[in-house]
């Protein structure tokens, strides 16, 4: 009697019901572009409406005397959230209120002299809405952002600005998706607009930043970092070569600044003047450090940001510059190795 033989197939991807329901990879990319494509263009398309209102509201943000409050509901309000700490990062006193807790005994952060900025994408959300009477009883201000400039809202703000889309990028039409983007986008269009209306500068957004990286970064000053005095590689142009050489290699930065008789900048020597010399058969014997010098060397101010001196050097692609102060007295050395160390770079 012969045994009967398992036919069964073996289960794999090709027979799986569940496996041939699953969105491929090539899928989910073009889904990924597609909604990137959407959300870029509903970005673009704002362009064209920052007009006269835009620059309406940004007076009026300018020109509060209280805080800048910023109200909506549900991802309107996430944007909200995030454009209140956005103004707030650069100089604007702002501040988030949930319109629903508003009308349930919150609108008493609301005073005088403030500005309101609402959101809603139908300009009919109610819970929005009812904050309207009170803020006109107090004379506040309102610019609204909405996607339907014959809403409710739209008609009862000092001045309106359009955040509307031609299409979501959800394909049920239903996630606020492309609407919050364009929200987010117009929010920041706002504050950095605001920014420049104030002349806000490097210095002031440190203040507002103290703590991590971003803090240090701004905060920290050429002069912070610079090798100063007995750290400081400095020859005399007169000095010979070999002791240059010794300078140089004392103080380990690959260069030493050379200063004149009265100790302002002469120019400086580095690592790869002396290479060039070197190739060009030079004896160090017969040679002073006024003779290796470079004349023009790249020079930075003690007082400018760290972070300039960076750019600075990634400009000219040098690893070091000469720190002067007026009138061209040799003040330090900073170097890359020091920027690194410190987390500027």
């Amino acid at each position: 009697m012969r045994r009967s033989r398992n036919t069964a197939k073996p289960i794999n991807s090709t027979h799986n019901p569940r496996a041939s329901r699953r969105p491929s990879a090539d899928a989910s990319v073009r889904e990924g572009i597609r909604v990137l494509d959407i959300e870029a263009r509903a970005v673009q398309d704002l362009k064209a409406r920052l007009d006269d209102r835009f620059a309406q509201a940004v007076n009026f943000l300018f020109e509060c005397q209280g805080k800048v409050v910023i109200s909506g509901m549900g991802k309107s309000g996430l944007i909200g959230q995030k454009i209140a700490a956005t103004l707030a990062s650069t100089g604007t006193p702002s501040f988030f209120l949930h319109p629903a807790e508003g009308v349930h005994g919150d609108l008493g952060m609301l005073a005088r002299r403030d500005v309101l900025i609402a959101i809603s994408n139908s300009g009919e959300t109610q819970e929005v809405l009812q904050l309207l009477p009170f803020v006109k009883r107090l004379n506040v201000p309102v610019v609204g952002m909405t996607g339907k400039m014959t809403s409710t809202l739209a008609k009862n703000s000092d001045v309106t600005l359009d955040v509307s889309v031609d299409e979501e990028a959800c394909p049920l039409g239903l996630a606020p998706t492309a609407s919050t983007t364009a929200t987010l986008a117009m929010g920041d269009a706002l504050a950095v607009a605001l920014l420049q209306k104030r002349g806000f500068k490097h210095d002031d957004f440190a203040q507002f930043h103290p703590g991590g990286s971003l803090g240090r970064r701004l905060l920290v000053k050429v002069r912070d970092l610079m090798h100063r005095e007995a750290h400081l590689p400095r020859v005399r142009a007169d000095v010979s070569g070999a002791d240059t050489i010794l300078e140089m290699t004392s103080k380990k930065l690959g260069l030493t600044t050379v200063v004149n008789a009265k100790g302002t900048l002469y120019g400086i020597v580095t690592d790869g003047d002396l290479r060039r010399f070197i190739q060009a058969g030079g004896d160090f014997s017969k040679v002073t450090a006024g003779d290796l010098a470079s004349r023009h060397p790249k020079t930075i101010g003690p007082d400018e940001l760290a972070t300039t001196a960076v750019a600075m050097m990634e400009q000219y692609s040098i690893t070091a510059l000469v720190v002067i102060e007026p009138p061209n007295r040799l003040a330090g050395v900073i170097h890359l190795h020091d920027l690194l160390k410190h987390g500027i770079v």
